[in-house]
Formats: C-alpha cells, sequence, structure tokens
C-alpha cells in the first residue's frame, strides 16, 4: 500500500466526512459519549447500521457479488479511519464481520440467499455461541452437545459470555457432534433461531454498570433444542474447528490504530482542562510522556494494520497476524482507559449507577462530575475483558510463537 494518499482518496475522504457530518446527529454523538464501549442500545444501533446500510458502507470488506461497496483498500481504511475519529457506534461484529465470512466462505447456496441479505440490512441481530463455562481460551474442550435425531440435531448445554444474546434473533455456535479423536476433530459449526423452545437466557451483571439500552453478556441454556440439521449446519459435519478459526481471524483481525487515536485523543481533551499543581495536566511531564509512548505505540500498529490489510486486499489471507494486532489492539485499549482515568482523577470517583444511567438518558439533572468523565470508569471497567476474549492474549503469544515465529 503507498501510504501516502492519492487526491482520489482525498476526495473520499471529504465524502465520508461530510456524510457523517450530516448523519451521526448531535444525539446520537451525545449517546455514543456515554456509553462504555461505543455501542448504542438496539434500537439505535441497528438504526445507526441502517443508515450505513443506505450509503453502502455498512460492510466495507464485503465482496461486491455479496453486497460490498468494492472500495480500494485505501478507501477501506479511510472510511474506518474517519468512522473511529468522529466517535461514531462500530458496526456490530457478529453478523456482518465474523458468521458473514464463514457462510460466504463455507456455506451452502441456501444459506448464503438465506442469511446473507438479512445481515447486510441489519435485519436480523446475531449473537455467538463459543465459550462454555469449561471451555474459554481452552475452546476445544467445550461439550455442548448436538445429539442426531432423525433429521435433527438436539442440543444440550451452555454457552457463557454471550454479547447481546437477549438482543439477538439467531445464534452462530459451536458444537460437538463426536467424542472421538482428538477434541478439535469432533466440532461442528451450526446456525439457528434464538426462539426456539428449551434456550434460555441469563445476564451476567458486570462492574461496568448497565450498557447502553440494558445488559452486556450472558449464559445461554439450551435444554433438548431441536434444530433442522440441513438448515443448520454450515459446512461438513466435524469440521467446525477449521470455520471456527478462520472466523477468529476476523474477530481478531481488527483495525485498531483509528479509534484508539480517537480514544488518546480523549485522554488529551481532558488533561488540557484538569489541573495538578496549579497547572494544565497535560504539562505534567510524567503524563505527557505516557501520552507520547501510547501515540507512538498507536502509530506503530498503524504501519503494521496497514501492511496486513494491504496483503489482505491482495487476496492474502490474514492468519496468525491477526494475533499479533489483537494483543497489541488491546493492551493499547486498556492502557489508554487506565490514562483517562488518571486525567478525569476525582471525577472518576462518583461513578454509580444512578449517575451513569441520568447521563447516558440525557435528564436534565446536574452531573456531580463534567460529562466528559461520564463513561471513564465504566469504559475502565469495561476494556478490561479485550485481553480475554477471541482468546486470551496469553494464547495469541503462543500462536505468534509457533505460526509466525517458528518457534
Amino acid at each position: 500500500m503507498d501510504l501516502a494518499f492519492t487526491p482520489e482518496d482525498r476526495a473520499f475522504q471529504q465524502e465520508v466526512r461530510d456524510w457523517i457530518a450530516e448523519n451521526y446527529t448531535p444525539d446520537l454523538r451525545a449517546k455514543s459519549a456515554a456509553s462504555k464501549n461505543g455501542y448504542l442500545d438496539k434500537e439505535g444501533q441497528v438504526a445507526w447500521q441502517k443508515k450505513l446500510y443506505d450509503r453502502g458502507w455498512v460492510a466495507p470488506n464485503w465482496p461486491v457479488e455479496y453486497g460490498g461497496p468494492g472500495l480500494s483498500a485505501s478507501e477501506r481504511y479511510i472510511l474506518n479511519m474517519e468512522l473511529s475519529s468522529a466517535g461514531t457506534p462500530p458496526v456490530s461484529p457478529m453478523g456482518i464481520s465474523m458468521v458473514a465470512p464463514v457462510l460466504m466462505a463455507f456455506g451452502s447456496d441456501e444459506q448464503k440467499k438465506k442469511y446473507l441479505p438479512p445481515i447486510l440490512r441489519s435485519d436480523v441481530w446475531w449473537c455467538q455461541g463459543y465459550s462454555e463455562p469449561g471451555a474459554g481460551s481452552d475452546l476445544a474442550s467445550l461439550q455442548m452437545s448436538a445429539v442426531r435425531d432423525g433429521d435433527d440435531y438436539v442440543l444440550n448445554g451452555s454457552k457463557i459470555w454471550t454479547t447481546h444474546a437477549q438482543w439477538a434473533d439467531m445464534i452462530f455456535c459451536l458444537v460437538r457432534t463426536s467424542r472421538e479423536g482428538k477434541h478439535q476433530e469432533g466440532i461442528s459449526f451450526i446456525v439457528f433461531p434464538m426462539t426456539l423452545p428449551g434456550i434460555k437466557i441469563s445476564p451476567l451483571p458486570t462492574l461496568d454498570g448497565p450498557a447502553e439500552g440494558g445488559q452486556e453478556i450472558n449464559q445461554v441454556f439450551f435444554e433438548d433444542v431441536r434444530v433442522p440439521i440441513a438448515e443448520a449446519l454450515v459446512g461438513e459435519e466435524n469440521k467446525g474447528w477449521t470455520y471456527a478459526k478462520y472466523l477468529l481471524q476476523f474477530e481478531r483481525g481488527n483495525a485498531y490504530a483509528p479509534g484508539l487515536r480517537a480514544m488518546l485523543n480523549k485522554a488529551r481533551k481532558i488533561a488540557s482542562v484538569e489541573e495538578t499543581g496549579g497547572d494544565a495536566l497535560i504539562r505534567d511531564h510524567d503524563f505527557a510522556r505516557k501520552l507520547a509512548q501510547l501515540e507512538i505505540k498507536i502509530d506503530s500498529l498503524d504501519a503494521t494494520e496497514q501492511r496486513i490489510f494491504s496483503a489482505l486486499a491482495a487476496g492474502q489471507a490474514v492468519g496468525p497476524e491477526s494475533s499479533m494486532l489483537k494483543c497489541a489492539g488491546s493492551e493499547t485499549q486498556q492502557a489508554i482507559t487506565e490514562l483517562v482515568i488518571e486525567a478525569a482523577g476525582t471525577y472518576g470517583a462518583p461513578f454509580v449507577r444512578d449517575n451513569f444511567a441520568i447521563a447516558r438518558e440525557g435528564a436534565n439533572a446536574d452531573l456531580p462530575f463534567p460529562s466528559y468523565s461520564v463513561s471513564a470508569v465504566p469504559s475502565y471497567f469495561n476494556y478490561r475483558k479485550t485481553s480475554i476474549y477471541a482468546g486470551s492474549n496469553e494464547i495469541q503469544r503462543n500462536i505468534m510463537a509457533k505460526m509466525v515465529l517458528g518457534l
């Protein structure tokens, strides 16, 4: 990739900025600013994603044959950069960025026709059924069973840390269809509605308080849930581990740098207002050093992402390099939330659910702290998860050691 934008790229960048200015309304900006992770409630999230769909930008990485916009690698980077820099809500990845690529690569023609168009339009909300109480980073140890009974699978077991399961219409799920051979050899990848009899969703409260619109993560229980095999099974039976690893490339291989810059700018703005020793915190040498170190990390990550995504645009798979992005990106996210907490200082202390709710709902009440600190503590708590989900960073380092370094 040529790191210098062409005149055409600059024109596209201005087009994106103009569109954001028109469509990212003050109401949306206020709700996003009060969110602990950038997402809105389901109604707001779907409305925003439909705006992107109408413009053709909701799935910039999708092939044109499935409804993608046909953007160049630099245009995709610019779009992501401008959306992140403006603080717009990120697109929910479960459907568009995770299950859709698996369906494109391994699904039947019928599954592609049935599922891909409503995923693109955000008409159907998806959740992910991977982790279990006894199978997190060691995902191959999963025990949720899918036993053949005529033309159906009968499902029994549970999934945990299931983001927005209470909103989901559909789930993509890893299940055990065989207990012979290695753990990885008996796993299948299936999709099915969350409205089937026998499915129970139990919320898991977290320290960061309620997400925009309510609970974020859940445990989902499956008791004698029947799903038609012909409709549910993606690819071949007992080949789900292959499909799961393919999906994780997309879950781990996100572009972090643009969003990290926006997060760091928030810390910088807060530090420009808050004082220490009678002067702005940003003039404190120790704080300025931390800012500079994080900016260098983001620049390095940015260059790495451009190199990897340029290769992806040329038809190469992300591969194990996605583990490198996941480690560096998630750990930098956490470091920035720590810096925001430091900048907010004592204004982070009065974090209680009532105050957070006041800020989220935009109620006509005086906040006991500046508005910029509303999401400081909730974000700090929420981002503790980033080094764990999609495979813990310890697992990612093992992957890099083996697959990248050849150790």
